[in-house]
């Protein structure tokens, strides 16, 4: 049974069909790249996948249940969503990395978040530093240590390695390949070929708000 199923859904914004009656099934372990143009609504449907925003018209369900089932918040603890261009709140870094268990009501595991921290070619001094004085290959890696405390059951990265140099995508995309062989779901968001081929079994091109191919790369 599929992890992710999507019947027939459309969106639409400011009287403009941005999603046109997808239809997908996504399985548990799928490893997906999904392409196409910049405003064929490849991050409105990873959106509307978060539950962040609402459809027009279509159903969706996660492991087998209406989306309409869920509390949004325990959705959402499932289906981790990591934006584009990262938001780090607050005055520090340890701010952001403490909120997952604030929201868990669980006290912070600072071990789990310094190996976060090292894993992604960052260190523990990070947690005092001021948001506004990181880089923004540094604050893409932080809102993406942010995701991954709490293993979700899918992960949805829209363009997660962007802001990065070449050595810490390679990071990111090891640490992704390790989450997906745990036996969780990747849907990510890429324009790089190179990285659209490399640790993914799917590749989806959304084509003008349609799926226009669904390929088996592996």
């Amino acid at each position: 049974m599929a992890i992710l199923s999507i019947k027939n859904l459309t969106y639409e914004a400011d009287n403009t069909q941005i999603l046109n009656g997808i239809t997908l099934d996504i399985e548990k372990g799928d490893c997906i790249s999904i392409v196409g143009q910049s405003g064929s609504g490849k991050s409105t449907f990873l959106k509307i996948c978060s539950d962040l925003i609402s459809i027009t018209s279509g159903e969706l369900y996660y492991d087998g249940k209406n989306y309409k089932e869920y509390n949004p918040l325990e959705l959402r603890r499932k289906i981790s969503y990591c934006v584009q261009l990262p938001h780090l709140f607050g005055d520090k870094v340890c701010e952001n990395l403490e909120f997952p268990f604030k929201i868990r009501k669980k006290q912070m595991d600072k071990a789990r978040v310094i190996a976060l921290l090292k894993r992604f070619n960052l260190d523990e001094s990070f947690l005092d530093k001021q948001v506004k004085s990181l880089s923004g290959g540094e604050k893409q890696r932080i809102a993406l240590i942010r995701n991954f405390i709490f293993e979700p059951d899918i992960i949805l990265l829209d363009e997660a390695t962007a802001a990065l140099d070449k050595e810490n995508a390679k990071v990111i995309e090891e640490y992704v390949k390790e989450l997906n062989h745990k036996g969780i779901t990747v849907l990510w968001i890429t324009h790089s070929k190179e990285q659209s081929e490399g640790i993914f079994n799917k590749r989806i091109t959304i084509d003008e708000g349609k799926i226009g191919s669904v390929e088996v790369i592996k």
